[in-house]
């Protein structure tokens, strides 16, 4: 991969203070001369890296300046989540939070979840599913799903109360072996009833309705720890990188 141009690492250092929460909707960036000065660049390398952002839908230009966006496009959700709570030991940003919380047992059959997981079809799983959003607008459902193996040696997976921290931190102090998230893959697929709902969707029900989905498999040397899936709303955007 090239490396990034200062017009782009500029951008990137922005945006992953939006993402993080450190610059909330409606706080002002900095002046484009006060980047110029602390990046050391140009003002067209500047002005270029408000250009992505804006284009990205995270800001907005104004009389005044450019400001974060009151309602940023991006969504951030499972892995992204993951890593920001791994940076700043904040588990939402401004205006997000999450609902529709549910903890259940169940026999899976999903092909994808077994191949991933490594289990028979009919094996039984710990999943839970939660609805993320923004301002009160839903923008994704999370659904994590869990293998005997670990549920073992966090049985905290299995109880409906919401889990205080990283299940892989959990893990690993526990049995000192380190968890690694795969490649992050995303799909296409008709939503189901049940997604349609909690990101109230407004189709009629003889009507399908195609939906952006991403998951990604946690493992330790011995093997699957956990299957993480997220549906986002049409019209959502998430970050690829």
């Amino acid at each position: 991969m090239p490396p990034k141009r200062r017009y782009e690492e500029i951008a990137a250092h922005f945006r992953r203070l939006i993402q993080d929460g450190d610059l909330a909707p409606g706080d002002y960036l900095p002046s484009l001369r006060n980047v110029c000065d602390e990046f050391n660049v140009a003002m067209g390398t500047a002005n270029r890296a408000f250009q992505v952002l804006k284009a990205e839908g995270l800001t907005d230009a104004t009389s005044e300046g450019t400001v974060v966006a009151s309602r940023p496009s991006i969504v951030i959700s499972g892995v992204d989540r993951l890593d920001r709570l791994n940076r700043t030991g904040r588990r939402y940003g401004p205006g997000e939070d999450s609902t529709g919380h549910r903890v259940m047992r169940r026999s899976v059959y999903d092909a994808d979840v077994c191949r991933a997981l490594e289990i028979e079809p009919g094996d039984e799983v710990v999943i839970r599913i939660r609805t993320f959003r923004q301002d009160g607008r839903p923008t994704s459902v999370g659904v994590s799903v869990y293998p005997p193996r670990t549920t073992a040696e966090v049985p905290e997976l299995a109880e409906e109360e919401r889990m205080e921290g990283y299940f892989g931190d959990i893990y690993t102090e526990r049995t000192g072996r380190e968890v690694t998230k795969g490649q992050r893959t995303a799909h296409a697929r008709q939503a189901s009833r049940d997604e349609i709902d909690a990101l109230q969707i407004d189709a009629p029900a003889h009507v399908a309705v195609a939906v952006l989905v991403t998951n990604v498999t946690f493992h330790d040397e011995e093997g699957p720890l956990a299957y993480w899936e997220d549906t986002y709303a049409p019209g959502m955007k998430i970050p690829t990188a």
